[in-house]
């Protein structure tokens, strides 16, 4: 078999045995998928998928990061450059390429989602390897012209109750009208995430507020037609479903200056090249100010700090952004968070959910914030935590301070459209393996553990993200 049916359960038996029993309880969940990255063009105009290559190694950093990093270009795996320079465009050739270079993700969750899909999707029993690359290809490459295999099909095959995309305030959500014109009852909503306009060392930040005044017709060079620019928008989006903004900030900190001070400090950064502390500055000013715009509508607040983005520079250069090079750095909560917490932390009618991909962090700081502040909650996975190992140091390092109940279940951060079941599933297996060892060693009954078991996989999620 390509997949055990034990994978990822405790070895020792007596808790193995109540892993099992909790999973067949939820695994056949319906799936809520409140942040990714998948495109809305797919359920838009519900088109075969083109090929093997296109669908899985191309658009999947967590693929071409592992390849590049043993010396496999990303031109020869068929990545476009911004210059246009050539690169592979046989898709055999970058899936036998891929298919050489399988091994690379032995012990990696990528190798499981992978695996995962391959089984429970194309059937296949033996491994992807050189040998079996064309056998592979082939298979995959007849069922994508299945209408089995369409986006909206898939969409009912995987259970998805909702799915969120993610666009930028410029985006004109073309492809989000065309899928409610269509009368299809899928649930593809969007997500406000506006760091093109509020980051000012963002590619183009001052030439994307002019934009960004034109789609508004607001005067977005002064401060207050720029705070109007965006509630404007977020009402727009919210037209399309949106329940959330997100936010990929270099850090968590935040500010809450005062009305001239921000205006002086916005007079500046939508003017003229700034120096990094008026950058940070102004980035902290505006998470507090998307905040007061969340409590006024009730969107949610995502915040993904700690994410040195885009770090090789000569990729960012050739091929731009989300390479695969976004780095965890250091991250504070604590003192970072401090000035929007105490302005809204204590409000039950705001949600902000905290991502990190610090580690560390999580018993030290975002348990005991979470564990305290009405406002807070904690997203338990995010790029490099969506593994087996991080979920699980997840579970241990905040249940003890912020239980389950400050946390939102499971968010696939994805632009791999059928790896989503593959992901929920192993989060789905993580947790139950967590909730037995806490039946088996009595501080959980096992009625109870069936109730958080569903929670994390499904109701959490669903109800943080109003879904």
């Amino acid at each position: 078999m390509l997949i055990h049916p034990d994978r990822l359960f405790p070895a020792e038996p007596t808790i193995r045995a109540v892993a099992r029993r909790l999973y067949t309880t939820v695994q056949d969940l319906p799936i809520v998928s409140p942040h990714g990255h998948t495109d809305p063009r797919w359920y838009a105009e519900n088109e075969p998928f083109p090929d093997p290559a296109t669908l899985f190694v191309i658009p999947d950093h967590y693929i071409f990061r592992m390849l590049y990093s043993q010396g496999v270009r990303l031109e020869e795996l068929g990545i476009p450059t911004r210059d246009g320079y050539p690169v592979e465009r046989d898709p055999r050739v970058i899936w036998r390429r891929f298919a050489a270079h399988y091994h690379l993700f032995r012990g990696t969750p990528t190798r499981m989602w992978l695996d995962h899909t391959f089984a429970t999707l194309f059937g296949f029993t033996e491994r992807l390897s050189s040998k079996t690359a064309d056998d592979y290809f082939d298979r995959i490459d007849a069922a994508l012209r299945m209408p089995e295999f369409r986006p909206r099909a898939l969409f009912d095959r995987f259970r998805i109750k909702a799915i969120a995309t993610t666009e930028s305030p410029l985006d004109p959500l073309r492809y989000h009208e065309v899928i409610r014109q269509s009368g299809w009852e899928g649930r593809v909503i969007t997500a406000y995430r506006p760091d093109p306009v509020i980051d000012p060392d963002f590619e183009g930040f001052r030439q994307n507020l002019v934009r960004f005044g034109e789609i508004t017709g607001c005067d977005t060079l002064t401060w207050d037609g720029y705070l109007e620019a965006h509630r404007k928008r977020r009402a727009f989006f919210r037209e399309y479903g949106a329940t959330s903004t997100d936010h990929g900030h270099p850090t968590a900190q935040t500010a809450d200056l005062s009305r001239a001070e921000a205006e002086a400090l916005f007079s500046k950064v939508s003017s003229v090249e700034v120096g990094a502390d008026e950058a940070e500055l102004f980035r902290a000013q505006m998470l507090t100010e998307m905040a007061a715009m969340s409590l006024e509508d009730g969107m949610v607040m995502q915040i993904h700090p700690g994410s040195s983005r885009n770090h090789n520079q000569a990729l960012f250069s050739r091929f731009g952004r989300d390479m695969g090079a976004d780095i965890p750095t250091r991250t504070d909560y604590v003192k970072a968070l401090k000035p929007l917490l105490d302005r809204f932390g204590n409000e039950r009618d705001l949600t902000l959910i905290v991502f990190t991909l610090d580690e560390t962090s999580y018993s030290r700081e975002l348990a005991p914030l979470a564990g305290h502040y009405p406002a807070l909650k904690l997203g338990p996975a995010w790029w490099f935590f969506d593994a087996p190992e991080g979920m699980r140091r997840f579970r241990e390092l905040t249940t003890e301070t912020a239980g389950f109940y400050n946390t939102v279940g499971f968010n696939d951060d994805t632009r791999a459209y059928l790896s989503i079941p593959a992901r929920h599933d192993m989060a789905r297996r993580i947790d139950c393996a967590f909730l037995a060892d806490l039946v088996t060693t009595h501080r959980l009954d096992e009625d109870e553990a069936h109730e958080v078991a569903h929670d994390l996989a499904y109701r959490l999620a669903k109800e943080a993200y109003k879904l």
